[in-house]
């Protein structure tokens, strides 16, 4: 199975700069932005520096995956040096400088709420036992830029089987990390943390939704979300939560944390559709 990109949207289309920081309005309207700079974020200026990062281990028996785009990748070096990852700053090129301080290991995933398995699983527990596949997707991000990006994880249908939910589980949420020590972003009040997103249960079982820990065949570097990450293909990137810690089955639809930051303009679902402009920019890209 392919998955079709639309046939106007380019392989890497960066955010021009003045685009990516109208999103920021909402952070310097919060205060934010004296308070980043207190906690060292980098500023915007610094994309102009921007870095791969250095390769990681190699991942074994990394087989081909049934479901990937046939688009042109985007090269390592922009995959890891143009990020969104508010836990060490709000520009892009910020989480390439500021991510060294991650410890993605020893990695430990409280599985909570409606299921019949609740525990704290270490990250090589999850991967026991999984069949890694390579799945090409096309990231896309609610500023209206995209990356063709080549994964390597395994179905989040397959962690969902084992946690064996009960029949009140109608929805999973997911949280990121959130250490201060660790993540320089967390000093700012930028955003509510931790960073929390969901699914409904459907979308979490669709043999599309991946749980990603390589990227290129190797593990997947801090500033994509190391050790353990989500990638949804039909949806905005801000859905594809980084640095999972905890997987909680709930029977109600979660608020996720650009819903509580900006009600007005993120809602829960967040499917890509590049007709519907987002209240402040276009997505006609």
């Amino acid at each position: 199975m392919l998955i079709k990109p639309a046939s106007d949207i380019r392989s890497s289309e960066i955010t021009d700069k003045t685009v990516y920081l109208n999103r920021r309005e909402f952070i310097r309207a919060a205060g934010g932005t004296a308070v980043a700079a207190a906690a060292g974020i980098i500023s915007a200026e610094a994309l102009l520096q921007a870095r791969g990062a250095v390769h990681g281990r190699k991942l074994e028996n990394v087989r081909k995956g049934p479901f990937s785009t046939e688009e042109k990748l985007n090269a390592w070096e922009d995959i890891t040096s143009y990020n969104n990852y508010y836990e060490f700053g709000t520009d892009k090129a910020s989480p390439a400088d500021l991510a060294k301080s991650l410890k993605p290991e020893p990695w430990t995933v409280a599985i909570e709420g409606e299921c019949n398995n609740k525990a704290a699983y270490h990250l090589e527990d999850i991967l026991k036992g999984e069949t890694l596949e390579e799945r090409i997707y096309r990231h896309r991000c609610v500023e209206g830029w995209s990356m063709v990006i080549p994964w390597a994880g395994f179905p989040l249908a397959n962690l969902i089987k084992r946690c064996e939910p009960t029949s009140k589980a109608k929805y999973i949420e997911f949280t990121t990390l959130s250490d201060p020590k660790q993540m320089p972003g967390v000093r700012s009040p930028v955003l509510r943390w931790p960073y929390v997103e969901a699914l409904r249960m459907d979308e979490a079982m669709h043999p599309l939704t991946l749980l990603v820990v390589g990227l290129y065949g190797e593990v997947v570097p801090n500033q994509n979300g190391a050790p353990l990450r989500l990638a949804v293909p039909w949806k905005y990137g801000f859905k594809h939560v980084k640095s999972i810690v905890k997987i909680r089955f709930v029977e109600k639809q979660p608020l996720n944390t650009w819903q509580l930051a900006a009600p007005d303009e993120y809602g829960f679902y967040a499917n890509v559709n590049p007709t519907v402009d987002h209240p402040r920019w276009s997505q006609a890209t």
